[in-house]
C-alpha cells in the first residue's frame, strides 16, 4: 500500500492510497473460501461449491466491499496517526471511483479531498483575564424577594367589596335562551385575575347578592379560561357564548402572610433563623444561589469567547460549504448555508481548540467518570438525593447503566454524556490556567450582562 499527502494549501489537502493484490487479496481469498463452505447451490453438496464457482458469483462485490472497508480503516488510521487537523469529512474523487474496472484491474488509485484546519497553539499566559460575576443581593432584591414569598404563603380571606384580584363564587346563567331550551348554568368561581381588563370593571366595587350582567366570551376569552371558570370541559366551553348574569354569594382574596416565624418556618424550615434579620440573611444567601448557575454559564461563554477570540484558525471555507450542502442532502440551500456559516465556522474552531486543551493537557474521560454523571442526571431528574440507602442506589446505577446502552438511538446516550464530561474537564482544566477576576454586581447589573451576551 502507498499512501501519500499533498498539501495545496494550510486548509486543503489531497489523500492518495494505491493498492495492490498484496494488500487486499489475502482477506478477499479469506471471505472467499467462508462463502464456499456456507453457500447452498442446487446440484452441489454444501461445501463442495467449485471455488472458481463462487468467484464467478460473489468475488466482485467481496472484492468491493473489502476494498471500501479498508480504505475507510486506512484513511482513519493516517489521520489519527499523523493527528491532521481534519474539519469536515474526507471527500472521495468519485470521478477515479467510476472508472474502475473492477473486473481486469489488479492496481487500485484512490483520492480524497481534506479540509484542513490552520495549525495552531494554545498559550494561557498570553491569554486576557476573565471575569467572573458575584452577584450580590441589595435590599431592594431582598425586599422583591420576601414580598413574593409572602404572597406564595398567602392566606385566604372574605371580602366586603369586590377588589381587582378577588375570587368571586356565585350562580352563572345564560341570558337570551331559545325558547324551549334549558339555558347555561352553574354554581362556580370567577377568578378576576384572568378576567380581561374591560369585563373586570363591571366587578369590582360590587358587593355580595349584587346581579352583575357580562359578555363570558369577552371576559374570558380564551377557551381553557373559559373552561376553568366555567367548569366545563374546554372543547365544551367554546359554545358558551354571549350575555351571562352572575348573583355574587362570596368573595375571598389572597392576603399576603405575615412577617412573622409561621412564614420563617415555611419557607426554611422549621428554626432555621428566629428573627426578620435572620431570615432577610438567609434570603439574601438563596438569591446569591440561586443566580451561581447562571454566573458559572456566563463564566463559561466568556471563556470560550477569550479562547476564540484569541486563537486564530483559519478553515477551508469553500469545502466546508460545500461539504455542508453535500451531507445535509437538499435540507439547505447554499443562501441558508451562507447565513448559518459564521455560527457554524465558530462551533467548529472551538471544538478544535477544546481538542487542543485536552491533547496538552493529557484530559481523558474514563467509562466511570460517564456513568458518574448518569447516575447524578439520573438522581436530579427523579429528585432523588444523595442517600445511604443501599437499595435505593441500586435502583439508580441499573437506570443509568440502562440509559447508557439503550440500542433504541444507536449509542446515542453514552455519546452525549461522553462529549458532556469531556467539556466540563477541559473547562475546569481552562479555569485553572486563565486568570479570573473576580467582581460583585448586583442582580439587576447581572440581567444586563446576561441579556448583552
Amino acid at each position: 500500500m502507498d499512501i501519500s499527502l499533498e498539501k495545496a494549501s494550510d486548509t486543503n489537502a489531497s489523500l492518495k492510497i494505491t493498492l495492490t493484490p498484496a494488500d487486499y487479496k489475502p482477506e478477499v481469498d479469506k471471505k472467499l473460501k467462508d462463502y464456499g463452505r456456507k453457500v447452498q447451490l442446487k446440484g452441489f453438496r454444501p461445501g463442495h461449491v467449485p471455488a472458481s464457482l463462487v468467484q464467478k458469483m460473489y468475488g466482485k462485490s467481496i472484492l468491493v466491499d473489502e476494498i471500501n472497508s479498508m480504505l475507510n480503516r486506512t484513511v482513519s488510521q493516517y489521520i489519527r496517526e499523523n493527528k491532521l487537523q481534519v474539519v469536515g469529512d474526507p471527500v472521495p474523487n468519485r470521478e477515479e471511483a467510476d472508472a474502475i474496472d473492477w473486473d481486469n484491474q489488479t492496481d487500485f488509485a484512490f483520492s480524497y479531498t481534506l479540509g484542513l484546519a490552520s495549525e495552531f497553539d494554545i498559550d494561557f499566559s498570553d491569554l486576557p483575564s476573565v471575569t467572573q460575576y458575584d452577584i450580590q443581593a441589595g435590599d431592594a432584591e431582598v425586599d422583591s424577594t420576601i414580598v413574593d414569598l409572602q404572597k406564595r404563603f398567602h392566606t385566604h380571606t372574605h371580602g366586603e367589596e369586590v377588589g381587582g384580584d378577588d375570587t368571586i363564587y356565585g350562580e352563572l346563567k345564560q341570558v337570551n335562551v331559545a325558547e324551549g331550551e334549558t339555558g347555561f348554568s352553574a354554581k362556580t368561581a370567577l377568578p378576576l385575575d384572568k378576567m380581561a381588563e374591560e369585563s373586570k370593571g363591571q366587578f369590582v366595587g360590587k358587593k355580595k347578592s349584587d346581579v352583575v350582567t357580562f359578555v363570558l366570551d369577552q371576559a374570558f376569552s380564551d377557551e381553557r379560561a373559559r373552561a376553568n371558570a366555567t367548569g366545563v370541559k374546554p372543547e365544551e366551553a367554546a359554545a358558551l357564548t354571549g350575555e351571562y348574569t352572575f348573583e355574587i354569594d362570596d368573595i375571598t382574596r389572597h392576603e399576603p402572610a405575615e412577617l412573622n416565624q409561621e412564614l420563617f418556618d415555611k419557607v426554611l424550615g422549621a428554626g432555621a433563623v428566629e428573627n426578620e434579620e435572620q431570615f432577610r440573611t438567609k434570603v439574601a444567601e438563596v438569591i446569591r444561589s440561586n443566580y451561581s448557575r447562571e454566573s458559572a454559564q456566563l463564566l463559561r461563554l466568556d471563556i470560550e469567547k477569550t479562547l476564540l477570540d484569541n486563537t486564530p484558525i483559519l478553515l477551508p471555507d469553500e469545502f466546508l460549504k460545500n461539504w455542508l450542502l453535500e451531507v445535509n442532502e437538499g435540507k439547505f440551500t447554499p443562501e441558508q448555508i451562507e447565513e448559518q456559516y459564521d455560527d457554524f465556522t465558530k462551533s467548529v474552531k472551538l471544538q478544535l481548540i477544546k481538542n487542543k486543551i485536552a491533547e496538552k493537557a493529557d484530559i481523558k474521560v474514563e467509562y466511570d467518570e460517564v456513568l458518574d454523571a448518569t447516575r447524578a442526571m439520573v438522581r436530579e431528574q427523579f429528585g432523588f438525593a444523595s442517600s445511604e440507602d443501599e437499595e435505593m442506589n441500586k435502583t439508580i446505577d441499573r437506570i443509568a447503566r440502562n440509559y447508557l446502552v439503550d440500542e433504541k438511538n444507536n449509542g446515542q446516550n453514552y455519546t452525549s454524556t461522553f462529549n458532556r464530561v469531556y467539556d466540563d474537564k477541559v473547562m475546569d482544566y481552562a479555569k485553572t490556567q486563565l486568570t479570573i477576576v473576580s467582581q460583585d454586581v448586583t442582580v439587576d447589573e447581572f440581567k444586563a450582562l446576561v441579556e448583552n451576551r
